[in-house]
Formats: C-alpha cells, structure tokens, sequence
C-alpha cells in the first residue's frame, strides 16, 4: 500500500493530520483509530455528536443480513472490533451481543435461508438451523405457525449515539482530538496542484493534509465541494418505538425477505419486520426502505406496515402502544458496498462512507482502515472492493 500520510509537526486546533467530517459513528471510529495510532485529528460536524444517521439508528451490529463477499469480511472484522471496543466502554453504550433469530413464514423462504446460512457458514459466520418446533425456545412469544429459522450468536447491538460519543472521549483522551460542533464546513481547500489543504467553515479555515469524508447520506455533496462525483442517495428508514416493557423480545428477529430488502435497490417503499428489545425496556420496530430525498415527512403507509408486520411476528405488540416514530437517511450506493479509502481524483481526500444501514456494525473495521491508508498500516483485510475510484468519473462542474 502506497503512504498517503504528510505528517505536520504539531496538531494544534488549526494544523492537523486529518480533518475528518461528520461526527456520526462512522466519523467517531475514524477519529478513534488515528488518534489511538498517533495522528492529530480535528473532527468538524455542522449539529451535534451523532446529530444524522447515527442518532436515527437502531444501533445493529449484524453479520446474519449480509451474502458471502467483501461486506461480510468487513463486517466480520468489525465484529471483532466490537468486542474489543466493548470491553473498552462503559456499560451505558448498552452493548450486547444478544444474537439474531431470523425467521420464515414459508416453506419456500426457509429453503432460502438454509441455503444462506449454509454460504455464510462457510465465508466463517456462526448458524444454526432452527425448526420450527423450536424457535419458542429461542423467543417464547413469537407467533407459533412460522416454519422454522436461523440463529446468529454473533450478531450484536449498541446504543449508537453514546457509542460515538464514548470513542470521541476516548480519542480525546489522547490529547490529539480537536472536536468542533455546530460548523458546517462550506468548503474543501486545495493546493494549485488539486491537493487538499484542508476545509472552511463559517469560523475560517482548518488546515490539514487530509479529508475524511465521514457526512454519510450527505457524502455525495461533500464530494462536490472537492470537485468530484460520489453517487450517494439518502434512502429513508422509520422505526416505531413502543412503551417500555418486560424483556418481550430477547435477540433481535427479523423475517427473511428483510435480506432482499437489504440487497433490492428499488427506490419504491419497502417493509420487513425487524423487531428487537432494548437495555432501557422499549421495543423498536423497523425497517422501512424509500428513496424520497431528504424528505422527512412522516408516512402513515410505512408505519402501519411496519406495525402489522412486526404483529405478525409477535402478536403480543398488538397490545402494545407505540409512543413514538422517526426518520433517518441510510446513505445508498448503487453497488451496497460502502466508499472506503483515498480519492484517487483529490490528493489528500478520502471516503468513510455510503455503508447504508449498516454504518454502526461496520464502523470499526472502517476507521482502521481508513487510519491504515495514513499511517501505511497493512490493512486487515483487502480494501479494493471499496476502493472510492470504482465512481470515479469527469470532475463535477463548480
């Protein structure tokens, strides 16, 4: 791997190693790795930690929703990472490795996923078959004519918002993190010769030899701002959020067309029931699927088909009441792999986005690689299939 890192000789507020954008999950394990490896990082975000995506999420950190290929690998390492990072955290990011339970209505849908499970198993994930005479030892109140399933021990959730903000402590803990909330960056600099110099804000300018671009759905306009194309489109998500209960539901369980749902790039409204418990007692009830912009007008449609859904599943949340729904914008690349690496267009500027709905369970796995392109770290695994340049097209016009 070619170097990409110029280091300065100091990382005061103004003059730093790498300027990472966006203080969501994906920005905070960016800012995580390099300062843990050394480097003086500034982390700029127009709102507040986990202000984007990252607060509208569920917090998953699955292996059991992804094929065999480069996503899996990367996921499979994050996992790994998580653990690391858990045993590093305090108990409030609500880290639990509670397993998935993906489950079939049908005969034809189980196949399927034994067929899945099978691949996966051997790309290194952990599952088991599950019939159905046995998922009720797995979810005692699951509804009892589905036809059986599959465990995932290794899937695992997170309470993202305070997952961010606990690796944002932590990096500036080092005494090399600058965390700069509430300025919007208007503008990436460069040199004559098309290198980054750094970026302005509405406060002036930050100075550094390197760009992580970390805004997520809004990757793509950050790109323009460096003069290039990154085809990144918000895909917007609901969640349901019921009243605190007893622990109702123990792993996190979804219906098994929630993989298509995952892989389809459809930009018409899409369900799958995903249903899962929380540390704190609500049950959240997911997923929705829509390319509609940044609109984040609420849509009836999507929350009843949510709520019948997760019913189906579970029939005792028909007695539960809902007290709250909201949006967020999965940041959707055509080809469902995130953008991970350096700009071979723009010297200096590099991508850590476009994860869709799986930023927070790929988060570590990316920011050690992204640090990996600026310290000339072997990386962990191939970083090729996430290479930024497979987009690369002409400049975009100013």
């Amino acid at each position: 791997m070619t170097a990409v890192l110029t280091r300065h000789p100091s990382g005061p507020p103004d003059l730093s190693d790498v300027i990472v954008v966006g203080a969501g999950m994906i920005g905070a394990a960016c800012a995580h790795y390099a300062s843990r490896a050394g480097l003086h990082v500034t982390v700029v975000d127009r709102g507040p930690v986990a202000g984007g995506t990252t607060g509208a999420g569920e917090g998953n950190l699955l292996v059991s929703d992804k094929e065999p290929g480069p996503e899996l690998r990367l996921a499979l390492l994050s996992a790994r990472l998580w653990t690391e990072l858990a045993a590093e955290s305090p108990p409030d990011i609500e880290y639990e490795r509670k397993g998935g339970l993906v489950v079939a209505s049908t005969e034809a849908e189980l196949t399927a996923l034994r067929a899945l499970a099978a691949e996966q198993r051997r790309a290194g994930v952990t599952a088991a078959d599950v019939p159905a005479d046995r998922l009720a030892d797995h979810e005692p109140h699951l509804a009892p004519d589905l036809t059986g399933g599959c465990h995932y021990p290794q899937d695992a959730q997170v309470q993202p918002a305070l997952a961010a903000a606990h690796l944002l402590r932590a990096a500036a803990g080092t005494g090399r993190l600058s965390l700069r909330l509430g300025e919007e960056v208007t503008a990436v600099l460069t040199e004559k010769g098309g290198a980054v110099r750094g970026v302005r804000t509405a406060k002036g300018e930050i100075r550094a030899p390197h760009v992580v671009n970390a805004t997520g759905a809004w990757g793509g306009r950050l790109a323009r701002m460096a003069g290039v194309e990154l085809p990144i489109l918000p895909r917007r998500g609901f969640v349901l959020v019921t009243e605190p209960l007893p622990r109702l539901v123990r792993h996190k369980v979804y219906s098994a067309e929630y993989v298509a749902d995952v892989a389809s790039g459809s930009a018409a409204l899409q369900t799958s029931a995903v249903v899962e418990g929380t540390q704190a007692g609500p049950v959240l009830i997911g997923a929705s699927r829509e390319r509609v912009g940044f609109d984040r007008a609420l849509s009836v449609e999507a929350l009843r088909r949510l709520a019948s859904q997760a019913t189906r599943l579970f029939p005792a949340l028909a007695r539960v009441r809902a007290l709250r729904a909201y949006a967020g914008f999965r940041p959707y690349l055509p080809d469902h792999l995130p953008a991970i690496g350096p700009d071979p267009r723009v010297p200096g500027l590099l991508h850590a986005c476009g994860h869709e709905g799986a930023g927070i369970g790929l988060a570590p796995a990316t920011g050690l690689l992204i640090t990996g392109f600026l310290t000339d770290a072997e990386p962990p695994l191939d970083p090729s299939p996430f290479a930024p340049g497979r987009f690369a097209r002409e400049p975009a016009p100013p």
